[in-house]
This record gives C-alpha cells, sequence and structure tokens, in this order.
C-alpha cells in the first residue's frame, strides 16, 4: 500500500477549528478516519460540503437499523477479495485503504478496518476458471493505493485471461490526492487498455485545478473516464450544485455516469435523500443541461439484486414505500426510509 503525502490528525482538524476532538475521536473508534492533507485543504468551514464527507459526526453512531452490508457482498463473494453479481462481470477487492475514508461510504464495514495483506490468488484463479466474466471492477477501498509495481502486475496478470476484455478501476483519487496521478502512473495504465477509470466527485468545490490536472493527465493518456456522485443530504441534493458539477465535469472530460441514491449501509442515515428527491433533481436538469451531462439516477437494490435505473417504468409508489422493477423483472419493495 503506498502512503498519501500526508494525512491530518482529528488534533489537527480540531485545533484548526477550534472544537473539541472528543466527539470525533468516539466516532473513529468505530468507524476508521482518514484524511489527505489536500483533502482537508479544501475544507473552509465546519460542516460544510468537505467536512462532511469526511470529518465523523457523532450521528454516525445514531444509525442502528440497518444493515452494515446491505448489498450482500459477502454473500456474494465465492471467493475472498471477489464479488460476482452479475453475469458478466465482477468486482475485485484489491485494497481495504483510501487517501481519504468517506463517511457514507457503501463498505463502511470494512474499508480502514484491516492492516492485512490482500491475497488475490484465489479471485484471479476464480475469474481464469469463468469463461463468461468479461469485465473486471477493481474496488476496494482505493486501487490506487497500491504501488506502481504491485498494480501493474495485478494489470497484467489480469490481462492474460483471454475471456477478461474490459477492465475498469473505482478510484477516488484524482478527488482526494490528486497528487497520486503522475505521468508515470498514467503511462502503467495505457499499457493496459481498454481500461475505464470511474471516479467520485461529489460536489464542484472538489474540481480544484489539482484534481483537473490529474484528470487532463489521465484523459491525455487515453484513459475513459466517467464519474459516479452519490446523492448526499445537505451536500449535493440541489439542482444548482449538481448543474456545476456535472457541467464542470464534463470541462475536465469526465463523464458524468450515475447519481447513486444512498444506500442503506449502517452508519450513514444522516446523508440519505427521499428516492422522490433524486427523481426531482434529475427531472430539473432534463432540458436545461446537455444530455452528456445527465447521469443515470440509479439505486443499488438490498439483497445483492444490483442496480436499477429509477425510471418511471421500473417504479411504482404506494402509501407505505416503492415497489422497484430489476432488470430480471422481479418487483422488489424498496424501504424510503
Amino acid at each position: 500500500m503506498i502512503e498519501p503525502t500526508a494525512c491530518v490528525s482529528l488534533t489537527e482538524l480540531a485545533e484548526r477549528f477550534k472544537l473539541d476532538a472528543a466527539p470525533l475521536a468516539t466516532v473513529a473508534a468505530r468507524y476508521p478516519v482518514r484524511i489527505s492533507r489536500y483533502y482537508a485543504s479544501l475544507i473552509e468551514t465546519i460542516n460544510d460540503p468537505i467536512w462532511r464527507q469526511c470529518v465523523p459526526s457523532p450521528q454516525e453512531l445514531d444509525d442502528t437499523d440497518q444493515l452494515a452490508d446491505p448489498l450482500d457482498e459477502e454473500r456474494l463473494s465465492p471467493v475472498p477479495g471477489l464479488i460476482h453479481r452479475y453475469p458478466d462481470r465482477a468486482v475485485l477487492l484489491v485494497s481495504n485503504h483510501c487517501a481519504t475514508y468517506c463517511r457514507f461510504c457503501m463498505r463502511k464495514r470494512q474499508v480502514g478496518c484491516s492492516a492485512g495483506k490482500f491475497e488475490l490468488g484465489a479471485a484471479l484463479a476464480y475469474i481464469a476458471d469463468t469463461p463468461q466474466l468479461r469485465d473486471i471492477v477493481l474496488s476496494g477501498g482505493d486501487p490506487l493505493m497500491l504501488p506502481d509495481e504491485a498494480l501493474h502486475d495485478l494489470l497484467g496478470a489480469l490481462r492474460r485471461i483471454p475471456h477478461v476484455e474490459v477492465i475498469r478501476i473505482g478510484s477516488r483519487m484524482p478527488v482526494t490526492e490528486p497528487a497520486r496521478i503522475t505521468p508515470q502512473l498514467c503511462r502503467l495504465l495505457a499499457a493496459h487498455h481498454p481500461l475505464y477509470l470511474n471516479t467520485h466527485f461529489n460536489h464542484p468545490r472538489e474540481l480544484s485545478p489539482q484534481a483537473r490536472a490529474a484528470c487532463s493527465m489521465l484523459a491525455d493518456a487515453g484513459i475513459q473516464l466517467g464519474n459516479q456522485t452519490v446523492l448526499l443530504r445537505g451536500i449535493n441534493d440541489d439542482y444548482t450544485v449538481l448543474q456545476e458539477l456535472f457541467t464542470g465535469l464534463l470541462r475536465l472530460r469526465v463523464r458524468p455516469y450515475y447519481l447513486h441514491q444512498m444506500d442503506l449501509v449502517q452508519g450513514t442515515a444522516h446523508f440519505r435523500t427521499p428516492l422522490e428527491r433524486g427523481r426531482e433533481l434529475i427531472g430539473a436538469l432534463r432540458g436545461r443541461v446537455s444530455g452528456l451531462a445527465i447521469p443515470h439516477f440509479v439505486v443499488d437494490l438490498p439483497g445483492g439484486r444490483g442496480k436499477v435505473p429509477l425510471l418511471p417504468e421500473n417504479l411504482q409508489k404506494s402509501a407505505d414505500g416503492w415497489s422497484i422493477r430489476t432488470c430480471t423483472g422481479e418487483m422488489v419493495r424498496y424501504y424510503d426510509p
């Protein structure tokens, strides 16, 4: 695992903003904290959109109603470190660390909770023995926490599997540690085309000069860039914020790909918006910005049923919630807290 250039401590943050670090430390004892010094530099005030994404809140400990693994990833792991949910693609978990730990993380139960080395042999063997797997998504944690040499070896191992056609990397490094994106890294990635990178900008304040430079280097290397935004209450659940974010991403050559309804992950309830709010926001964007700037609004259904675009033909609303049609035609009840 690489070490980010520097991280800030909760004590430093408390001193900078003149607050008591003890409540933050209590949360950190349950859900690990890591904030890159770069990302902390984007914070302007307590509880601003950057602060809320990375600094622990006592509200995390108040949410005990939901499951730690609502997407059933553990059940869908035929071997450690691999999630096989869809027929032709799988997620390969290659790191348990990130430059910054997002407080709304879908893998809040495990990211940062272990320093153990990831053993990928069984997962790579499973991929090699499963010919229908043509699309592999590297995730974690953040795959770009791997040193260049280890990342090169892993990509090479996947490229030697004949039926693996596409490799995707999910990384928030362009957002939280853009210095990780170097010419050397871009040359390494370009050697393994076709390769796609989906990053994770949630607010226009994250579109800094450093982030722009990182995305430019990746795009210049021929890396197709997409973005997956999570709809977060009090951070980006506003039409003007999303418009600025999505149009700003296009200027960086990053295609808005998904707008995610918050997963029902324990410890994240204070970030959730009503499902209807996301539909309203997408509706407000249509016709006002380019279609290129409008992502798919999706929900990842509990129980491992996968992502579903929230389109009128997939939804039925009732007095006590929603029924959502999956890609297989199954109607699933969705609890919208």
